[in-house]
């Protein structure tokens, strides 16, 4: 359980750190006009705006653990959202570095860009809340393996995405980031199959 949530953990991690999106085009935007430390402080914003999101997630799902339908109709959603994820990731190209000028204050606009993002809603309580639960039922270690891996690698990827680009652009928009796309889209594609299944398991299907 521990190595399969650790994996689960860096694979999402990774793939919501490279693939494109809002946060990822305002942390390259910042870089190339203010340097890769504005670049940076863009990246950080996820720690800041997701807390509350697991929180919420985690606590309604502690109280839903009895309702086995429910459980997997979200097991599903979340199958279907990450096969999503993994169409999208192995669909990206090159990363977009035409940006227009934007006043400086990445931290904190990079908090409002995350906050209204979406996606982080959707991971967590679709797939992030419910890997949690399971793995804390079962082994306290593997859940804490599981948020520490994800954000690390979160985080870790955004960051040096920064500094990539603030050193050269011809690095974030090269054959490389295509190909590491493509097989982070394979990951995915591995995963929400087994959050299909499990959900399918769930409703007793």
């Amino acid at each position: 359980m521990f190595v399969v949530t650790l994996t689960a953990g860096v694979v999402f991690g990774l793939s919501a750190g490279f693939s494109p999106g809002p946060l990822l085009t305002f942390l390259i935007s910042q870089t190339l006009r203010y340097g890769t430390r504005e670049g940076i402080k863009v990246a950080i914003a996820p720690l800041l705006t997701d807390l509350p999101i697991i929180l919420l997630t985690v606590f309604l799902l502690t109280r839903l653990a009895h309702y086995q339908t429910l459980l997997g109709l979200l097991s599903l959603i979340g199958g279907l959202f990450v096969l999503y994820l993994a169409y999208q990731t192995f669909r990206t190209g090159k990363l977009e570095t035409d940006v227009q000028e934007i006043k400086c204050g990445s931290l904190s606009r990079g908090v409002i860009v995350n906050f209204l993002n979406p996606h982080p809603y959707l991971f967590w309580l679709s797939v992030g809340a419910p890997t949690m639960v399971k793995a804390w039922a079962e082994d306290r270690s593997s859940a804490i393996a599981f948020v520490t891996s994800f954000y690390l690698c979160l985080i870790g990827s955004k960051v040096f995405l920064a500094i990539l680009a603030g050193n050269s652009r011809r690095l974030v928009t090269g054959k490389a980031y295509t190909y590491l796309m493509r097989f982070l889209g394979i990951l995915l594609l591995i995963f929400s199959i087994f959050l299909l299944r499990d959900g399918l398991i769930l409703l007793g299907l």
